[in-house]
């Protein structure tokens, strides 16, 4: 894996180059191994707090993983386009728009004991901003190589904190264009619902039923192209204990070992419609 500034990483995008890097500051990773119609987003996967801003948080440590995304990117990181998110959406939310991403309080509960200063929020509005150049540059090289380009958007979200029963997967289709695309999303939730997990976990799919796909990520790709889907697909935390911060391996592993058959086979669907 290279260290590269964003100016690099958007160069190699541009001349179609192959590479694996994390960026200059480690807020985000992008992996290209062969440029596909597809790539494969985990924007809360990341967990990382900068040391500048620990006496200032209220939130725990436990309490920012548990309103981020752990294994997110894992559970592609087989796939030919990976980018991810490194830095925890408690210093800034790569799913919120700019105006909005860094949050003054979370869940209800004030973020900062005292109000940030200029220069924290500057650095963390930077490093969205940088995020959200090498998003645009890489889905406009996609959409010049393909008619068309599929983009998955994958979260978790914490199953435990309902008071009725939830689906295992949830997709978002809120923000995208129905009409167009209502059956390729119909299509991949009844694909997620087919999964056999582990440890009995019953594999359930609904469409807009916990959420219904309002983050930045997709709604930024949507606004500016015309050819990519974006599908918010989220998984219940059935893969750790989300009360006690265990992360169950073979659970993550065949989520992972599935979504690497699934995911190809939607995508084909997807290019091959007109």
């Amino acid at each position: 894996m290279l260290k590269l500034p964003v100016a690099e990483i958007i160069d190699k995008i541009e001349k179609g180059e192959t590479f694996e890097a994390v960026s200059s500051d480690y807020s985000f990773t992008l992996k290209i191994e062969e440029y596909v119609p597809y790539v494969c987003g985990a924007v809360h996967d990341g967990h990382q707090f900068r040391k500048s801003l620990w006496e200032n948080c209220i939130h725990t440590e436990y309490e920012r993983w548990y309103e981020e995304d752990p294994c997110t990117k894992q559970m592609v990181q087989t796939h030919p386009i990976v980018i991810a998110g490194m830095d925890s959406r408690f210093e800034y939310d790569l799913n919120r728009a700019p105006q909005t991403a860094i949050y003054e309080d979370a869940w209800g509960k004030k973020l900062w004991r005292n109000p940030l200063a200029t220069k924290e929020i500057d650095m963390s509005q930077a490093k969205h901003r940088a995020f959200y150049m090498v998003v645009n540059t890489l889905i406009s090289k996609l959409e010049s190589l393909h008619k068309k380009v599929l983009v998955f958007d994958m979260h978790s979200y914490n199953w435990k904190r309902w008071e009725r029963e939830v689906p295992t997967w949830n997709l978002g289709t809120a923000n995208i264009d129905n009409d167009r695309f209502g059956q390729i999303a119909h299509d991949w939730s009844i694909k997620l619902g087919q999964m056999q997990l582990p440890n009995e976990i019953k594999s359930t799919s609904k469409i807009n039923d916990t959420f219904q796909g309002n983050g930045y990520f997709l709604k930024y790709i949507t606004q500016n192209f015309n050819k990519t889907l974006v599908l918010a697909t989220e998984i219940a935390k059935v893969y750790c204990d989300e009360l006690s911060e265990v992360i169950y391996p073979e659970v993550v592993q065949s989520v992972e070992n599935q979504l690497r058959d699934l995911i190809p086979l939607q995508v084909k669907e997807f290019t091959s419609t007109p």
